[in-house]
């Protein structure tokens, strides 16, 4: 299961929109995202219009996904009478927890969505357990 762990998160969003929605690398932009169970998997959606699939980075180390994109700004140089969407660099975290199998994830990006697929540890899944019956089994006293 993905474990949140992020509690300040609308408060970043807010002073994005106030102070500006362009991330530095210093201090990455939030991207915004969906995650949901699907069957055996975990499901993980990020929105990154405009993002080069080649700028996007997905990184995994000791169950901590972390995903960095750089949407670069355009090359014309005129002046802005409007710019309200961001740019610069976007990084989240995710923390992934026991039961997920961080060795296995899947990543497709298709019209300015990065998915990310996570399957359930073999592990972490329900199993039948036998039990056994005869002269080797303990029977229970009522």
């Amino acid at each position: 299961m993905l474990m949140r762990t992020d509690p300040f998160r609308e408060l970043d969003r807010l002073t994005q929109q106030v102070f500006g929605a362009n991330g530095t690398p210093g201090r990455p932009a939030v991207m915004p995202m969906d995650a949901y169970r699907d069957g055996d998997r975990f499901v993980v959606h990020f929105d990154l219009p405009g993002v080069d699939p080649e700028k996007i980075d997905l990184d995994v180390e000791r169950n901590v996904l972390t995903v960095k994109a750089e949407r670069a700004l355009p090359a014309e140089k005129g002046e802005y009478q409007v710019a309200e969407r961001p740019r610069g660099v976007f990084s989240r975290q995710l923390f992934l927890g026991d039961t997920l199998d961080a060795d296995r994830i899947e990543a497709s990006y298709d019209a300015g969505v990065l998915t990310l697929r996570v399957p359930i540890a073999e592990q972490a899944k329900p199993r039948k357990i036998e039990i056994a019956a005869g002269s080797g089994a303990k029977q229970l006293s009522a």
